[in-house]
């Protein structure tokens, strides 16, 4: 399935998920569709893995959180995240390391404070690997963390807007 993309979301340099300057971070950019769903794209290393050349339970976990807590942000703006309350994960085929993959997640209710959402983690033959739903506490970031982290560590990613995703 073809996602058209509208814009990209920013990211910040320590975030162990989309951290640019996290060493051992996931280093993830995350986009989002017409569809107001949120696409993430991923490269699991050596560092994040398990088993030989699996990835680590927690790192498909950790993944999807983000992505599906992100999928507010569409709906609002970019300063708006979501607090984890709740996360379900099932895991159903091995992650590989080494390369590129992708998440989606969606809001499935808001009920103001609180939303729900749901998110898949895709394997690059198109399987689903991994998939979740949570419940998260809708937060600005001004009621997470300080203005110097907004103004100095919350930033656009670099390098051009793909026109459409497939999944």
């Amino acid at each position: 399935m073809n996602h058209k993309i509208k814009n990209s979301q920013h990211i910040s340099k320590h975030c162990l998920v989309c951290g640019t300057e996290n060493q051992f971070g996931f280093k993830t950019k995350f986009l989002e569709t017409e569809e107001n769903e949120v696409i993430a794209l991923f490269t699991p290393r050596e560092e994040h893995q398990s088993y030989p050349g699996i990835a680590h339970g927690g790192v498909s976990a950790a993944l999807l959180d983000e992505t599906i807590g992100r999928a507010i942000m569409p709906l609002y703006d970019q300063n708006t995240f979501g607090v984890t309350l709740d996360l379900q994960v099932k895991y159903r085929k091995p992650v590989p390391l080494g390369v590129e993959l992708k998440a989606i997640g969606r809001i499935t209710k808001d009920s103001g404070r609180i939303f729900e959402g749901t998110g898949e983690l895709y394997l690059p033959d198109g399987k689903i690997a991994v998939s979740a739903q949570g419940k998260y506490l809708k937060r600005n970031l001004k009621q997470i963390t300080d203005t110097e982290f907004i103004d100095e560590e919350w930033f656009s990613p670099e390098g051009e807007l793909p026109d459409e995703i497939s999944l």
